[in-house]
């Protein structure tokens, strides 16, 4: 008698379960309970599930994807100009200040240089192909081409091994609106115009 009464107590915590989650998860989305303003910046708890679902599915959808076999100095310096004109205003570079409107987004771009040692080429790539939901990340999917992507993802690792003034100093030197048939070298841990 008492493992019949457990099994149909199970039955009706189940079915209440399946009930009430649903209906107060439809409450509580139709109340506007919660904040969606991005001057309130997120729970913890909301902060910590978007951030994982997020790394995860970067993980799961990128970790596949190989970078191309080789790079040349001039596929970095393209990467370079194609992140100046695209990524720089959120994301920031080295020694190159984000644009003061990005302290109003909700969540905050990431410095894109720390996103190397977590995200591996391939899920860069990914990313930028294809955005990232609810942060204002576009896709580029429709605007750039892999090649370019790719160029991008060449410039971020790049860069960890360039002295951090490079950046300005590739600015300073107009490098992107320089002829194209300049050749160019990575040479040690510089890049130089030949």
């Amino acid at each position: 008698m008492r493992r019949e009464r457990l099994i149909h107590l199970l039955i009706g915590a189940a079915i209440g379960i399946a009930v009430v989650v649903p209906l107060g998860a439809f409450a509580f989305v139709k109340s506007g309970i919660f904040n969606v303003g991005a001057s309130h910046p997120h729970t913890k708890f909301t902060t910590w599930i978007t951030h994982e679902t997020m790394i995860n599915s970067v993980r799961r959808r990128g970790g596949d994807i190989s970078p191309p076999r080789s790079t040349s100095a001039a596929q970095i310096v393209a990467g370079f100009c194609a992140y100046d004109t695209h990524c720089a205003a959120c994301h920031g570079a080295a020694g190159v200040s984000r644009q003061p409107w990005v302290g109003g987004m909700e969540p905050q771009p990431p410095y894109l240089l720390d996103e190397t040692e977590r995200f591996t080429p391939g899920q860069l790539f990914w990313i930028a192909k294809n955005g990232i939901k609810m942060t204002g990340m576009p896709s580029w999917r429709n605007s750039m081409s892999d090649r370019e992507i790719w160029n991008i993802v060449a410039w971020l690792e790049a860069s960890q091994s360039l002295p951090p003034q490079t950046y300005v100093r590739l600015l300073r030197d107009r490098r992107c609106s320089a002829e194209p048939n300049v050749s160019l070298e990575l040479s040690g841990s510089m890049l130089q115009a030949r």
